[in-house]
């Protein structure tokens, strides 16, 4: 699926939410689905924990 097509069917799910559920849910439904996609990456190998934590200091180019 193109990343075109998923971020359509966020944008959807989000319009869903704020319209029915009001501004709580369409934050709600923002948040999860932040939650969904860093969990996401971890999964896929594409993230490690260690870059959330690591200091202003240690900045390497990891490419």
């Amino acid at each position: 699926m193109s990343m075109a097509v998923v971020g359509m069917i966020v944008g959807m799910a989000l319009g869903f939410a704020g319209y029915f559920g009001g501004f709580g849910a369409f934050l709600l439904v923002a948040a999860l689905g932040a939650i969904g996609f860093v969990a996401g990456r971890f999964l896929e190998g594409d993230l490690e924990p260690g870059e959330f934590f690591r200091t202003r200091g240690d900045r390497r180019d990891r490419r």
